[in-house]
């Protein structure tokens, strides 16, 4: 059975670091497009980096570029993102997704859209 698991999140104060785990069984990450996503309290889900099936294309919503990193390790079958310099604005339940079709922008970066797999998330509580 395909299944996602994140896990990684918390309260964490503004400036700080968390970094996510999104565990994959039944199927190996490495042949599927990994998405994370995020919702915050009263908003829509918005995507907010997607990582190629092949690892070697990343791209990130604005709001959190070179904030954010997103990165896989294949022996353990697991996709990471790290958050750094974390903002109130970044508190979310933060999902990851898998699809085994890559999609790209007009701009030739990953999308992530339509993701068939879906974690049940982890919350994120940026505050002090």
């Amino acid at each position: 059975q395909l299944q996602l698991v994140e896990s990684g999140g918390g309260l964490v104060q503004p400036g700080g670091s968390l970094r996510l785990s999104c565990a994959a069984s039944g199927f190996s990450l490495d042949v599927y497009a990994i998405g994370w996503f995020r919702q915050a309290p009263g908003k829509e889900r918005e995507g907010v980096s997607c990582l190629s099936s092949s690892g070697s294309s990343t791209n990130y919503v604005d709001s959190v570029k070179g904030r954010f990193t997103i990165s896989r390790d294949t022996a353990k079958n697991t996709v990471y993102l790290q958050m750094n310099s974390l903002k109130p604005e970044d508190t979310a339940v933060y999902y990851c997704a898998a699809d085994p079709v890559d999609d790209y922008n007009e701009y030739g970066r990953p999308s992530c859209y339509g993701m068939k797999y879906w974690g049940k998330g982890t919350l994120v509580t940026v505050s002090s």
